[in-house]
């Protein structure tokens, strides 16, 4: 019984740690623009011309309208995942370095009614 309590016990650590690594942040949908990357409601993610490498320039009003894919705050980097940390100090998630939104005129999953709004707003393409 003790050989087969640590079997499990060694198993259970090996499943949750490779659970911990194993979800990107975001998952992909098919819009009308083709695959994009999505929140985990199935909402679709932005990009934002006027950002920085790593950097959110979209915040209070802006960050009002386009609502940043927030982070927890102790995630870390994975791959092309990144965590940006805003300027008021929280996390947001970026793909590719490009910090990434949801619009609030968004109804429903498969909406891309925030793309090309102001010429600097661009779904996230996860081609």
């Amino acid at each position: 019984p003790t050989r087969t309590r640590l079997a499990l016990g060694v198993a259970a650590a090996i499943l949750s740690a490779s659970a911990a690594f194993a979800a990107a942040p975001a998952g992909t949908g098919d819009t009308s623009l083709g695959k994009v990357w999505v929140d985990g409601k199935g909402m679709t993610l932005y990009t934002f011309d006027k950002d920085g490498p790593g950097k959110s320039n979209c915040n209070g009003d802006c960050a009002a309208k386009w609502p940043p894919f927030m982070a927890a705050a102790d995630a870390k980097d994975d791959g092309d995942w990144t965590v940006v940390t805003r300027d008021d100090g929280s996390k947001m998630w970026a793909y590719e370095d490009k910090p990434l939104y949801l619009w609030v005129k968004d109804g429903a999953p498969g909406d891309v009614t925030g793309d090309g709004v102001g010429g600097v707003w661009h779904a996230a393409k996860a081609d």
